[in-house]
């Protein structure tokens, strides 16, 4: 005997089938085997709207409680520079994605700058670290999971971007993969606690400059509209032989001797440590960076002069592009002065020989 039955969930059709060889199909025993069919179905039609905080246990706490007093502390431990916080009319910042054991601190001192009043959509622009990408990925999904409260999804944004032909589709498990989007998820709940935000995660492939000024010049009027922020996700350098890069300046500031490769048989100076190098490197990045006084454009041009010259492992360097492409387009056609400050930067460990690695973090705000 052969059954089937048909289930309508959400516009999705199911199935569930059962046949007998030799006996007939008990009743009972047939209908737990459909419910318990059709319950698969849907946990997975769930699954697909909603993405877990899949590295929550691990990247950082699950426990809600836990991980709101820790945001909370690191938040609170950020000081006063030259700008009193929030930073009014912050328009994006710039931050780290590591574990929070490690980068939570730094991200807090960009989640600080963030002016909440009136914004209603969060733009996430993170790296792919798992997926080869040679553009730019939205999710499928509805809504994004975090320990701290669930964050929406904007659905109508993400149709009009979709819409484009610019973007690719991420499956579910690439979705949940990829830590560079969600590390700053709990961060955007929390900064913008009780209000009705939605957020538009787009995962950025290893594109070129064009496509960088490309995706910029489209993402460019939604950055400009005053409801909208925007996330940049980017940890700075990867630095050790588990990162396949040991870049390092032999002397210190005002030398300019080039840069070499250390290894096992070219060891560092004992005039300049290694971590002190690294310090120099990224800061050569994050000065090319900082707006005035330089300008948008111009800024673009020279990132990936120094990035084709130092091959700095920048994992966000891609999200930086698209949106310095953003804000050239700004700077072009509605005539904005964009500003880029950095404010803080720190490294996971202070390396001193070969055998070492650190990845470092740093942290700006935007406005204009």
């Amino acid at each position: 005997m052969y059954i089937r039955y048909i289930c309508i969930h959400e516009h999705a059709t199911c199935s569930a089938s059962v046949e007998s060889l030799s006996s007939p199909v008990h009743p009972v025993k047939m209908i737990r085997s459909f419910n318990c069919y059709c319950h698969s179905f849907m946990s997975r039609a769930k699954r697909q709207d909603v993405r877990l905080a899949s590295h929550a246990g691990s990247w950082y706490t699950d426990d809600g409680d836990q991980l709101a007093a820790e945001l909370s502390g690191w938040l609170d431990k950020v000081e006063r520079i030259d700008n009193p916080y929030p930073i009014i009319g912050c328009k994006a910042v710039i931050a780290p994605h590591a574990g929070y054991s490690y980068s939570g601190p730094a991200a807090a001192w960009a989640y600080k700058s963030i002016d909440t009043s009136g914004i209603k959509r969060v733009f996430i622009l993170g790296p792919s670290h798992h997926l080869y990408l040679d553009g730019c990925a939205l999710s499928g999904c509805k809504e994004y999971a975090t320990p701290v409260g669930n964050l929406p999804l904007d659905l109508e944004t993400i149709k009009e971007l979709r819409d484009t032909g610019k973007f690719d589709s991420l499956e579910i498990d690439d979705d949940e993969a990829e830590h560079s989007l969600e590390m700053h998820l709990p961060y955007v709940r929390t900064i913008f606690k009780g209000m009705d935000i939605s957020i538009v995660p787009i995962m950025v492939g290893a594109i070129s400059r064009q496509s960088e000024v490309a995706y910029g010049q489209l993402l460019a009027p939604y950055l400009a509209s005053e409801d909208t922020f925007c996330v940049v996700s980017s940890d700075f350098c990867h630095w050790g032989t588990r990162f396949s890069y040991t870049y390092y300046y032999p002397e210190p500031k005002p030398s300019n001797e080039s840069g070499i490769r250390l290894s096992q048989s070219v060891a560092p100076s004992d005039s300049h440590p290694i971590h002190e190098s690294i310090s120099r490197l990224d800061h050569e990045a994050m000065d090319i960076l900082t707006l005035p006084p330089s300008i948008a454009s111009t800024a673009h041009a020279e990132f990936a002069k120094y990035l084709s010259k130092t091959k700095n492992t920048i994992c966000g360097r891609h999200p930086i592009g698209v949106l310095l492409g953003a804000l050239t387009a700004l700077e072009e056609s509605n005539e904005v002065h964009p500003t880029i400050e950095w404010v803080r930067y720190e490294q996971s460990s202070p390396c001193k020989t070969i055998r070492d690695s650190s990845v470092s973090y740093a942290s700006a705000w935007v406005k204009f």
